[in-house]
């Protein structure tokens, strides 16, 4: 199974970002768009794993998790990685508190005690909204016009998820496998 733990974007930021999704699905670009359901934060890819990790995996989400209080965030600016010169994966920013960051880093350091290593990279928090499919480019300055399409709406993460990817023919879907309420 493929896991990853992730906060869920609700309330009325996930009303913008379903529309502006919308309206970068008429585009045409050959892009890959996560499904209005799947719309989530990632905080740790723990990737392929046996079944019998599950509980190691839950416990270490579980300890990240104690203490932290819903986090107030906000989204913030379009943009792409590697960049958006050459995007290959377009993304909503999210604003949040110092929190979160703590939260990642508890998720990071857990993961890496029972043998998943760390990101590497830094922590970036974002709501990827469709990947660039391989071999294709987007127009030059292609996501700028749609930087203003969408409200920075506030959202209050209160949950911590830890999501299994089921692939499908459709492209992955998201289950609930361990939903943890982030209380002080």
């Amino acid at each position: 199974m493929r896991l990853f733990a992730g906060l869920p974007i609700v309330d009325d930021a996930r009303l913008e970002i379903v529309a502006l999704l919308d309206q970068l699905r008429g585009s045409a670009w050959p892009v890959r768009w996560v499904p209005d359901d799947g719309l989530h934060l990632t905080l740790k890819f723990f990737g392929e794993v046996s079944a019998d990790r599950l509980d190691v995996i839950e416990e270490a989400v579980r300890i990240a998790a104690r203490g932290t209080g819903p986090l107030s965030c906000q989204l913030d600016d379009l943009g792409a990685f590697p960049s958006p010169v050459r995007p290959r994966v377009i993304w909503v920013g999210v604003d949040a508190p110092a929190a979160l960051e703590l939260l990642y880093d508890r998720l990071e350091r857990g993961g890496e005690a029972i043998g998943f290593p760390p990101e590497g990279s830094p922590f970036r928090p974002h709501v990827t909204l469709g990947r660039v499919r391989e071999g294709h480019r987007l127009p030059v300055d292609g996501i700028d016009g749609y930087a203003r399409a969408y409200a920075r709406a506030p959202f209050l993460a209160s949950r911590l998820v830890l999501y299994e990817s089921l692939l499908t023919t459709q492209g992955p879907r998201y289950e609930s496998r361990l939903a943890l309420e982030l209380t002080a």
